[in-house]
């Protein structure tokens, strides 16, 4: 039985990197931790405490049966975490479609699969917090990461508007943006590339790409740090809507906004200007 101080926490995709880490916090601190795997192995303990089930979050279907039958285990679902993911890099130019369309299944579809599976359990509560783990690619995109960014803004954006649906209802959202943490992200493991290069863009996406891979075991973010903020942002009394994680992603949303602010006083004028006259 789940007693009063703990919590009911299902996380997609607890094999490896910030899944793996979370689940490990949220055991250390004394929660209950429903994981999934592709495979429905995982080297983390089982016990009462701790679960792991299979799950492709490309099929729907699967997705529904997966979540009931995690709610089925202890009666509710507290914090749901969309955690599962890939990348995909290289210029947008050269992008293969099938790629990035699979790639769109998992890291937005599968994460909506995964809401709108969690959704009227939560609702039938007036109950619950919804994580999804996006990136700092979703609100301050380089170059060389344009298709993987356009997954994670549409992750940003259907938050963001379900945050305002679910606000009244007693559910929250927290939109996890995590800069270059050391985690596997940059191996084969999390990592596709897109087609054969284009030498145009060797000196943009090309070489970010190529500064990517060598940042790989040297990223500046501790992943264990990262889980105890995300567990300490959701469990505190006002959860932020967003949650940035790491200095350089910090750095990368200031200069975002800095150059959005100044872009938008600059066209001003122009903006007020397509109105019918009043």
């Amino acid at each position: 039985m789940v007693n009063d101080t703990q919590q009911v926490w299902f996380i997609t995709g607890i094999s490896r990197g910030f899944g793996k880490e979370l689940a490990r916090t949220l055991l250390d601190q004394g929660q209950v931790v429903i994981g999934t795997t592709r495979d429905g192995q995982s080297d983390l303990p089982a016990d009462g405490r701790s679960h792991v089930l299979p799950l492709d979050v490309t099929d729907t279907a699967q997705v529904k049966e997966t979540v009931a039958k995690a709610h089925a285990l202890h009666g509710r679902l507290d914090v749901v975490v969309n955690n599962a993911g890939y990348g995909l890099l290289g210029a947008v130019e050269d992008a293969d479609t099938a790629a990035t369309r699979h790639m769109f299944e998992v890291n937005f579809f599968g994460a909506l699969a995964v809401m709108q599976a969690a959704l009227p359990l939560m609702r039938a509560r007036r109950s619950g917090h919804i994580v999804n783990i996006t990136s700092i690619a979703g609100l301050a995109p380089g170059v060389g990461s344009g298709l993987y960014a356009a997954s994670k803004f549409a992750l940003e954006g259907v938050s963001l508007s379900l945050a305002q649906e679910v606000a009244p209802l007693g559910i929250g959202i927290t939109l996890v943006e995590p800069g270059a943490f050391r985690t596997d992200f940059l191996t084969d493991h999390s990592l596709r590339l897109t087609g054969a290069p284009i030498t145009d863009y060797a000196a943009t996406a090309g070489a970010a790409v190529a500064r990517l891979q060598a940042l790989n075991g040297r990223q500046p973010g501790d992943p264990v740090l990262a889980a105890r903020a995300i567990v300490a942002a959701v469990r505190s009394p006002n959860p932020p809507l967003h949650l940035v994680l790491g200095t350089d992603a910090w750095n990368r949303v200031q200069a975002r906004q800095e150059a959005f602010t100044t872009n938008l006083a600059d066209w001003r004028s122009v903006a007020l200007s397509t109105d019918f006259p009043a």
